[in-house]
């Protein structure tokens, strides 16, 4: 069925939650704020352009009710991208959390699973999503339920059912988007992660995420493969992607990074050439990091993207890209 029941789920995380508290709990939250801005100069095709911008404004509150239960609230303030208005609001997330031992059950506008883990492995969400954010091969949030159970020290599986529109499209029709991720950390700094989802209307759409982190106390690495079949239900279409990027962390204050994308589609029976040739192409970051105070960072930095479609030009940005979060 299309609708989840939020009354029966929510009794039985309170139950748990009651039946798990064995001593005094006292209740506490606090605000959250992040801001995304930035100042860029870029270059394309004999021409020039520079510009001030305010992306993204997350603003929310979170509570824990006891040692089990906490919810979440969050909206998240930026650019539409249609429409006349410069800034719009969106509930980003509202959920409910229930977590004990190795179990833990998230409801609501919940956070997906498909890129979480690569999203933190990047670490610079202020200044360019996770690839699989940036290309839309998902929506970094979801009206639905998850469980995640860490099954050994080493093995964690989840399991993810959502609406499938995103939380900018609460429910635009009946198909629902279903997920399952393993998770494999055998050692202390390697993380692997290998995740399937699927979602049927007038034809299968289906994703394929695959991820490989190393971490060391100088430096980090990941690397991200993806492929998604009949995206939008496009049925004989498919997107390919591979995403590199790494830090190094030069100083207290001080991270350098690097990340390079390849976004690819393949050609349709009797077409010439991609079907999604106008948006393929390759993305180059490098840049530095300065954290000058606790929940503030600064990060200079060049981007480049080079369309697969050779009419078009190369685009060069230089950026200054600051976030600030408590």
């Amino acid at each position: 069925m299309k609708k989840i029941n939020l009354l029966v789920i929510s009794a039985l995380l309170v139950n748990f939650s009651l039946y798990a508290q064995g001593e005094e709990f006292t209740p506490y939250g606090k605000p959250v704020l992040r801001v995304f801005s930035n100042f860029h100069t870029t270059f394309s095709d004999g021409g020039s352009a520079s510009e001030f911008e305010l992306l993204r404004v997350y603003l929310g509150y979170e509570h824990h009710f006891s040692e089990h239960l906490y919810a979440k609230a969050n909206l998240d303030i930026g650019n539409p991208g249609v429409g006349k208005h410069e800034m719009a609001a969106y509930v980003k997330n509202a959920y409910l959390q229930y977590k004990t031992g190795n179990l833990t059950v998230d409801f609501g506008m919940i956070s997906t699973t498909q890129f979480k883990i690569q999203e933190s492995a990047w670490g610079y969400r202020y200044l360019e999503k996770s690839f699989q954010d940036e290309y839309k091969f998902n929506a970094s949030a979801d009206l639905g339920v998850s469980v995640a159970y860490k099954i050994t020290r080493f093995l964690s599986a989840d399991i993810i059912v959502a609406n499938g529109e995103g939380y900018k499209k609460l429910e635009a029709d009946s198909t629902l988007r279903t997920g399952v991720g393993v998770t494999i950390t055998p050692v202390k700094n390697i993380t692997g992660r290998v995740y399937y989802d699927f979602s049927n209307n007038e034809s299968v759409q289906s994703s394929l995420a695959t991820f490989l982190g190393y971490t060391h106390e100088r430096f980090s690495l990941g690397a991200e493969y993806v492929k998604q079949l009949n995206p939008e239900f496009e049925a004989d279409r498919d997107l390919n992607g591979l995403s590199f990027y790494g830090t190094v962390y030069a100083a207290p204050r001080w991270n350098v990074f690097a990340r390079y994308d390849n976004l690819s589609s393949n050609t349709l029976a009797g077409e010439a050439v991609n079907w999604h040739l106008s948006g393929d192409g390759q993305l180059f970051i490098a840049g530095f990091e300065f954290a000058p105070a606790k929940g503030i960072k600064l990060a200079p930095n060049f981007k480049g993207w080079s369309p697969a479609d050779r009419g078009d030009a190369f685009i060069a940005s230089f950026f200054l890209n600051c976030e600030i979060k408590f």
